[in-house]
């Protein structure tokens, strides 16, 4: 039986490392295309869910800027699908009110996945329900930076002394939404894996077996009772953040 959907508080921000496709494949006797095309289901699945229960963002990791290493065919079919989902999925995520982003270095896309991000998050711009950023060609070392290069170019005449974690924060990657609260990682890796390293300094983290083609509102739903769980500190004794409830 699915956890209670309506388990408070949820996780204003919520991201996930999607884990397990090729593994799922595997299991299966499958290519490992097999599982990544399984694997946009469960996005599917997330996105309406979070959508349902009041998740205000969502944030995925899809393609990380070592994934590039992985076989040439692999690579190649996941760019197929991620432009096949530009193309297709946009259209269907504009109707149900949410915002689209895209982060991570796009250059090394084709021409046309580029134009397609463009349009995609020109078409969803103005939306106002869940926010769906897809972390694409990204790292978050990277991201840091290129923060820091960022905040250089906007202030050459100041000093790097001055630089603090209010003001970087102000540069890295969705600098305009809250903090992750919550990361789940499925496929049984304990890791973070160069993903948002600097937005999840105080994230609540869970992890799943649960292989990413498997996952569905049943897993979501169990990690927000387990997240509804959590003292969340921030540094302060368990005395000090009850008395300030």
């Amino acid at each position: 039986m699915s956890a209670n959907p309506a388990v408070k508080p949820l996780p204003q921000h919520l991201a996930i490392i999607m884990d397990g496709n090729g593994r799922w494949a595997k299991k299966r006797l499958l290519p490992r295309f097999i599982g990544h095309q399984k694997g946009l289901n469960a996005v599917k699945r997330t996105i309406t869910h979070c959508a349902k229960v009041g998740v205000k963002a969502l944030t995925l990791f899809a393609f990380s800027t070592e994934n590039w290493r992985r076989p040439k065919e692999e690579v190649n079919k996941l760019m197929s699908m991620f432009l096949h989902a530009l193309q297709k999925e946009v259209v269907k995520l504009h109707e149900n009110n949410v915002q689209l982003r895209i982060i991570g270095e796009r250059s090394a896309f084709s021409q046309e996945i580029q134009e397609h991000i463009l349009r995609a998050e020109a078409l969803t711009c103005g939306n106002t329900g869940l926010v769906l950023t897809i972390a694409a060609n990204y790292g978050g070392q990277a991201d840091i930076i290129q923060a820091v290069k960022n905040w250089q170019q906007a202030n050459p005449e100041q000093s790097v002394d001055v630089l603090d974690v209010a003001t970087l924060s102000q540069y890295v990657a969705n600098a305009d939404l809250p903090l992750p609260d919550l990361l789940i990682r499925t496929g049984g890796e304990q890791r973070i894996s160069n993903f948002l390293i600097w937005q999840m300094a105080y994230a609540e983290l869970y992890f799943t077996d649960a292989l990413w083609p498997d996952f569905g509102p049943e897993q979501l739903d169990a990690a927000f009772a387990s997240f509804a769980q959590r003292e969340r500190r921030f540094g302060q004794t368990s005395e000090q953040v009850q008395s300030s409830c």
